[in-house]
């Protein structure tokens, strides 16, 4: 009973879409990169660390404990701040302008932000 209530919170109902259309946004950044050598490999990364984000959370409601979920969570958590940190890179680096990334990074600023809390919470 304890694993259901987990799978099917409405947390993790929200953010187990939420952070599937965070990844979705990120394949279509990808998708936009230029063909350069720098671009493909910073892309790349971006790409492995959002979905990333996704899968973990995705994999941490079918937990079947708290602490599987906990640990799970600290893995969302690890990534949310790595996409971030390619996306300031893309940015920084000049690859793509940072006004076309600042609404994507606030979307990962506020899952990351939200996710750490819960981890937070959770620890408890």
């Amino acid at each position: 009973m304890e694993e259901e209530a987990i799978a099917t919170s409405p947390f993790n109902e929200t953010y187990r879409l939420r952070t599937k259309e965070a990844s979705l946004r990120v394949i279509r950044l990808f998708q936009q990169l230029p063909k350069t050598g720098e671009a493909a490999i910073l892309g790349k990364q971006l790409l492995r660390a959002a979905t990333s984000v996704a899968a973990n959370f995705r994999a941490a409601c079918r937990g079947r404990s708290p602490a599987e979920w906990y640990a799970k969570l600290c893995i969302c958590v690890e990534e949310a701040d790595e996409t971030l940190f390619w996306l300031e890179l893309l940015g920084d680096a000049g690859i793509l302008p940072k006004a076309r990334l600042n609404s994507l990074q606030q979307e990962y600023i506020e899952i990351l932000a939200v996710l750490a809390t819960a981890r937070k919470k959770a620890k408890r």
